[in-house]
């Protein structure tokens, strides 16, 4: 049986597939989708493979392990609402997954492959002790938006279309990638609403905890809003009038749903909870995609 850091890898647990929480990276998938949709031409599909195995089954994976590694929750985290107990093992698959993940962009171009390894060393400063980005709630959020949206986007982009650093200066580029880190900007607070008393206990003061709950729905309604009017925009003069409104109604239950519950938890705090977030986490991204997919086929087939 293969052995990898002394570890038998054919032997993983359960604990630590669940701590990798791969279908939770569907939550980052509109990401990635929306730097394929916006752009259908010179497509390297084998680099969209590949980067698409890269980021989803073993990048944001391992990230997921390493963050839960360290943390060692004993209440809900994002995907999984009763976290097992953490062990030795899941740091090692933390590095197996990444140590893979970075292999399959190397199989693109070296320079992805560079750019998913500063990806994945920002991911370890959010969570290791030694630095722990996370406790600092400007700079924790800002590193999240930021690495999560912009620069996934950008390297995806890149990636899958072959584009030099002059071609990703264009603004058809860098308005949307730009726009993607806006949109965390809101919704990352947002899953971090049920965690404050997590938080608390081990002084991670995230900018959840730094808003407050009430003040963290009005951050991201008011962040939400600003977003959508910046996709509203590109949308309109990047593409046509019709993806716009098809954004916009693809949002609408997105909006709804948000609202609603919002006004559950101005009636009784404690609707601030996992489940209530998971819905909106796992509804916003099953829009998203929906509309980028849509959007990467409407765009191809009308050119």
């Amino acid at each position: 049986m293969p052995l990898i850091l002394g570890l038998n890898v054919t032997m993983i647990s359960i604990s630590t597939v669940q701590h990798l929480r791969i279908p939770f990276s569907f939550n980052l998938l509109p990401i990635f989708l929306f730097a394929l949709a916006i752009n259908t031409n010179d497509l390297s599909w084998s680099a969209v493979l590949l980067m698409f195995i890269s980021w989803h089954l073993f990048i944001y994976p391992s990230m997921n392990a390493y963050n839960s590694y360290f943390d060692k929750d004993e209440e809900s985290i994002g995907g999984l609402k009763h976290p097992p107990k953490t062990t030795k093992q899941l740091y090692y698959y933390a590095i197996i997954f990444e140590i893979i993940g970075i292999a399959l962009a190397a199989l693109v171009d070296m320079k992805i492959a560079l750019l998913v390894f500063i990806c994945v060393i920002i991911s370890k400063a959010y969570s290791h002790p030694g630095v722990r980005l996370k406790k600092y709630p400007i700079l924790g959020w800002l590193t999240v938006a930021f690495f999560q949206g912009y620069f996934v986007f950008i390297t995806s982009y890149m990636a899958m279309h072959g584009a030099n650093w002059v071609e990703l200066g264009q603004l058809t580029i860098q308005i949307p990638a730009i726009l993607t880190s806006f949109m965390l900007f809101g919704s990352y607070p947002m899953t971090q609403i049920y965690q404050h008393v997590e938080d608390a206990k081990r002084g991670d003061l995230t900018i959840s905890r730094k808003l407050g709950i009430s003040g963290t729905f009005h951050f991201t309604l008011v962040a939400f809003t600003c977003a959508m009017m910046g996709y509203c925009s590109y949308f309109y003069y990047f593409q046509t009038p019709f993806i716009t409104l098809i954004y916009i109604l693809t949002m609408l239950p997105i909006l709804y749903y948000f609202l609603h519950w919002y006004l559950k938890v101005r009636s009784d705090i404690t609707m601030a909870d996992f489940e209530h977030t998971m819905r909106l986490n796992t509804l916003s991204a099953f829009c998203l995609n929906s509309f980028f997919v849509g959007m990467f086929f409407f765009i191809n087939t009308a050119t």
